[in-house]
């Protein structure tokens, strides 16, 4: 049986767009960063005028413990059913790692073919960054990874498992179907960005001459398509180097599930940590979910001292992806004054405030503005 509570937006006019926005808190922390960004999107909902219905599911460590259960099938009919998914954290000291990630993050990924991973890097004024030299001018580009193939699809085996002679193999499956979807996307989203309007793949081509052969050639094949696009190619080790040398270079950065689950930790760090990264996995199609980048974090669970802006951000990267542009760039603006103006430090316990009075100082920014 899943847990539903429903829950709808009714303080504004109704006549405007409903959309129905199911909510996963998950373990750990979890629950107070999306309890906070709930209440910004209730201010963003109300001074932008439109209108939600939540519908909250308590997929997670606690229930899994309690009943073997991780993610029925049921759930995923009401899940397509959903214009959105918030998502908190996953993992719990309690359960083996891998479990729920596996089990819930990953599979939802999968199952909704969510086969875009959206990740803008952008450093907030006021926010540190370990890269001397470099301040938000230098550190705004968005990465785009395919998200359902490559290594993650869990393809491969073992042989002689427990002897001296045990092999293990993990296969990297790229369609044409999965790469190109996500090259075009990749291509679309920086056309609309209409930033430098530049282009990079990251990949290994030199040694990976069958995967990233696809991916180059399918690459420049859609290139054709965009001729107002920039293009370019670098290896994924020189990608890492020039993230912390050169960041100025990167508008939108395009590459397949592991690279990209690499890169965006390290984009993650030089923006200020998994205290402000947030992220969306999307489907154009269907049904994408946002998330704070950040782990659920059990030491700091019920303490409220956790940083709840990355998940605010996640709200925020939602709300843009809804149509709801006027009131993701409000949040946004409310989130950089807290930075440049407020908050003492991103990490949990340093910040001068609480998890909730953040939450509060954000809501009211955005109601003023």
């Amino acid at each position: 049986m899943i847990l539903i509570i429903r829950h709808s937006q009714y303080a504004i006019p109704r006549g405007k767009t409903l959309y129905k926005i199911g909510v996963l808190p998950g373990d750990g922390t979890g629950p107070e960063v999306i309890r906070e960004a709930l209440k910004v999107l209730q201010v963003a909902s109300e001074v932008e005028n439109f209108n939600y219905e939540l519908v909250h599911y308590d997929f997670g460590g606690d229930r899994y413990l309690k009943t073997g259960e991780i993610l029925p099938e049921s759930a995923f009919d009401e899940f397509r059913k959903l214009d959105a998914i918030l998502f908190g954290a996953i993992g719990h000291p309690d359960v083996k790692p891998g479990i729920l990630e596996k089990g819930v993050l990953l599979r939802i990924r999968f199952e909704l073919d969510q086969y875009i991973n959206l990740r803008p890097v952008k450093l907030y004024p006021g926010v540190y960054t370990p890269i001397k030299g470099k301040g938000p001018n230098e550190i705004d580009f968005v990465v785009v990874r395919e998200n359902t193939e490559g290594l993650y699809v869990g393809a491969g085996g073992f042989l002689k498992k427990g002897t001296p002679d045990e092999v293990a193999v993990q296969e990297s499956i790229n369609t044409r179907k999965g790469v190109e979807r996500c090259i075009r996307y990749a291509f679309n989203y920086t056309k609309e960005r209409n930033k430098e309007n530049k282009l990079t793949l990251c990949g290994k081509t030199n040694v990976l001459t069958y995967a990233f052969d696809l991916w180059e050639r399918a690459f420049y094949e859609v290139a054709r398509e965009y001729p107002g696009i920039t293009t370019n190619y670098a290896h994924v080790d020189a990608i890492c180097m020039w993230f912390i040398k050169n960041p100025e270079w990167f508008d939108v950065i395009v590459t397949d599930n592991m690279f990209g689950d690499i890169i965006t930790d390290l984009g993650a760090m030089i923006q200020g940590g998994m205290g402000i990264a947030a992220g969306g996995n999307i489907n154009p199609e269907g049904v994408s979910m946002f998330e704070p980048i950040g782990g659920s974090a059990p030491k700091y669970t019920g303490m409220n001292i956790i940083n709840p802006l990355a998940a605010i951000s996640a709200a925020q990267l939602m709300l843009e992806h809804l149509g709801e542009q006027k009131a993701g760039k409000r949040i946004e603006q409310a989130v950089m004054k807290v930075t440049a103006e407020k908050i003492k430090s991103l990490a949990a316990g340093q910040m001068g405030y609480s998890t909730s009075e953040i939450g509060d100082m954000v809501a009211d920014l955005v109601r003023e503005g």
